[in-house]
């Protein structure tokens, strides 16, 4: 019995960390309609942003997300002008194109940097002794910053006027055009929020499983999986999606090995995509 409830905190911790990861892609749907193919390649910068501030600056992974948010958000918002800005109103492909090449840029310039040698990062934290399992204090601590992170955004969104020009926006953007509002200021700062949070949700991955600068990709996945999960454009229906798919990776792999996961996630975004494509909590 005892396994089980630890699967499912675990579950719930890990599964916070991957709703962070989600809002960003999220967020980016919701506002400018763009399927953020690079969305990988920043957590995957984030991870090793984590890994050179504990390496070479000296700080704890928990004391460098604040610098490692501010520089994924100034990074995102360049990003959205090098490779968004110009082909924002053509078809779909050519966003998609434009984002999978600076996911290429990236990973090409991460991999000659780093290699892909396997990193981790020790959090030395120790554990929460429960009957005869145990949790980790650092999967704790990712659980609770994720949370800060996600009504922190929810406040962002709904009570500033920044906040309020995003979600106005990204219902109809040209009549906030006709009302004043700057779009182009908000679909690059919605852009390099959607980046600042993935970058953030690497570094809080990376303080618990090892990576590589290849690992984006697989969170990338789970990204997607929990959007189309929650329901794209939705945040309430990432945490949603992001509680649902940890659990399942927990609870799950107490009886199946942890390789079948992988082919669960695609056949859950099959299922979600073939009965309710607007996912759990999206609008249609």
């Amino acid at each position: 019995m005892l396994v089980w409830v630890n699967a499912i905190i675990n579950g719930v911790l890990i599964g916070l960390a991957y709703a962070i990861a989600a809002l960003g892609l999220n967020l980016i749907w919701g506002v400018m309609k763009v399927i953020n193919l690079s969305h990988g390649a920043f957590i995957a910068l984030g991870m090793f942003a984590a890994y050179l501030s504990i390496k070479l600056l000296g700080f704890s992974v928990y004391t460098a997300l604040i610098p490692i948010f501010i520089a994924g958000l100034a990074v995102g918002t360049v990003a959205f002008f090098v490779s968004l800005y110009r082909v924002l109103n053509e078809k779909e492909l050519s966003t998609l194109l434009s984002t999978y090449a600076l996911s290429l840029i990236i990973i090409g310039l991460g991999t000659f940097f780093f290699t892909t040698n396997p990193r981790a990062i020790d959090t030395h934290m120790g554990s929460f002794t429960l009957g005869y399992s145990s949790i980790s204090y650092a999967r704790i601590i990712v659980g609770v910053v994720s949370l800060l992170l996600a009504a922190a955004l929810y406040l962002f969104l709904f009570k500033t006027s920044l906040g309020k020009a995003i979600r106005a926006v990204s219902q109809n953007p040209t009549a906030s055009k006709l009302y004043g509002i700057n779009t182009t200021l908000v679909l690059s700062v919605s852009f390099g929020i959607g980046v600042a949070f993935a970058t953030v949700s690497g570094a809080l991955i990376a303080s618990l499983f090892p990576f590589t600068i290849l690992s984006g990709s697989v969170y990338e996945l789970k990204s997607f999986v929990i959007c189309v999960l929650g329901g794209l454009g939705s945040p309430a229906g990432a945490i949603l999606g992001g509680l649902i798919l940890g659990l399942l990776e927990n609870i799950l792999t107490l009886k199946i090995p942890v390789d079948y996961m992988p082919f669960i996630e695609f056949t859950i975004l099959v299922i979600i995509l073939l009965i309710k494509p607007s996912g759990l909590w999206g609008r249609r």
